[in-house]
């Protein structure tokens, strides 16, 4: 299955608009479903066929430094790739909601910050991959 990323600021403010799906101590994701979405606000290409559409908002407010944005944002697309096979056709944004503690992760490229933010991400997808409950 072909996965395709998030660009435009109409796709973000869309998958924005949704519910959350998942949540970790630092990141939040949210999913939009073929079948559930028929809001006016949903652009047409996220919508044209079932593929998978993946995006990363990592906001200066919560990652200063640009090597940890591109740390997270690189982590985030790896994860998601690794998953896709057994993802759901849908399209899913990871956003950072809070900074990680600048005592603890001193440097923007340790490995306790990578393993940390790998961690995370991989319990999310982990969960977008589980399959859904009939009635859900």
């Amino acid at each position: 299955m072909l996965a395709r990323r998030l660009k435009t600021r109409e796709q973000f403010q869309a998958m924005l608009a949704c519910a959350s799906f998942a949540r970790t101590e630092h990141f939040v994701m949210h999913r939009m479903v073929r079948e559930t979405s028929d809001a006016p606000a949903v652009p047409r290409v996220l919508l044209a066929n079932d593929e998978l559409w993946f995006g990363a908002m990592v906001p200066k407010r919560w990652a200063r430094r640009a090597v940890t944005r591109n740390l997270i944002k690189r982590q985030i697309y790896s994860i998601a790739a690794q998953h896709a096979p057994v993802l759901p056709a849908a399209a899913y944004l990871v956003r950072l909601r809070a900074g990680f503690e600048r005592r603890q992760f001193s440097s923007a490229a340790s490995d306790a910050l990578h393993a940390a933010v790998r961690a995370e991400i991989q319990q999310l997808f982990g969960k977008a991959a589980q399959p859904r409950k009939a009635g859900a």
